[in-house]
């Protein structure tokens, strides 16, 4: 039988890149780390991380597990808001299926209205379980960049007989809303200070990305793991929940919409996504 804590470990070990950023982010030490990796390993019986260096790299055995504890985590995620919903009658996880044209314009509607119904049972004295925060739309949609990763972290691998030829360093942004911004002190264009927005609201976008990798990356890098309450796999939808003051996200510069007036931009120092060409 597997180990579910294990599996997460696994997972995030493929998303800090190695064991030290992982046991960091994790609050846990180097070795008690490797001493849960090793236990998976026999748990599964066979290789799942091969020595590169001095890094660690995930076998295909491992991308395989890994894929799957996707899956397992997300389900065992929905499974936990459900019953916290029942237990303390709050919101629970709302998936949303939705063209991406169709989601930029309703899900921040329906956000605003979730929040607003929100506040008034909060003034009302209804229970709610997590009053400051409504359910978490899920919008899946197109595909983002499979190039995406801070130039402190080791590129995803290469399959045999490819090469990868870099083209260039594309900055990434953190959006909020104008009024959080001004909260934080933050002029629109000045960078920003990643650790500072620890215990915000963060929008992500979907796990099969690598962006999903990068932002979580970035987080931990600034010593923390962010609390998702909307995930979308297109960034035109994360930056109309930033508007809509659904949460923070971190967005890279090509993928933002022509009309960013309805947020604040800001820099993200020593974060880039590498952009690059693969070819075999």
């Amino acid at each position: 039988m597997l180990d579910v804590r294990r599996l997460r470990l696994l997972r995030d070990l493929r998303v800090h890149g190695i064991v030290t950023a992982t046991a960091d982010a994790l609050h846990l030490s180097g070795p008690a780390v490797s001493q849960q990796l090793a236990a998976l390993e026999r748990e599964a019986g066979v290789p799942l991380l091969e020595k590169h260096g001095r890094t660690l790299r995930l076998t295909a055995a491992g991308r395989l597990l890994v894929d799957h504890a996707e899956v397992i985590l997300g389900q065992l995620a929905t499974v936990e808001a459900d019953l916290r919903a029942l237990r303390g009658g709050g919101p629970g996880l709302a998936r949303v299926a939705v063209f991406p044209s169709a989601a930029r314009v309703l899900i921040p509607r329906v956000w605003r209205a979730l929040a607003m119904a929100t506040r008034h049972r909060r003034t009302c004295g209804s229970p709610s379980a997590n009053p400051a925060r409504p359910p978490s739309p899920c919008a899946p949609a197109t595909p983002t960049s499979r190039s995406c990763t801070p130039t402190a972290c080791s590129p995803r691998d290469l399959p045999n007989g490819c090469e990868r030829h870099h083209l260039m360093d594309e900055p990434v942004l953190l959006a909020l809303s104008p009024g959080r911004a001004a909260r934080h002190g933050l002029a629109p264009g000045q960078s920003a200070d990643l650790a500072v927005f620890a215990e915000a609201d963060w929008l992500l976008p979907g796990p099969e990305t690598s962006c999903h990798e990068l932002a979580m990356r970035a987080c931990g890098t600034a010593g923390f793991v962010p609390h998702p309450v909307a995930v979308a796999s297109d960034f035109f939808v994360l930056t109309a929940l930033v508007a809509a003051e659904a949460g923070v996200a971190l967005i890279p510069h090509m993928a933002l919409p022509a009309d960013t007036g309805d947020v604040s931009l800001h820099l993200v120092l020593d974060t880039l996504r590498q952009v690059s060409a693969e070819a075999g």
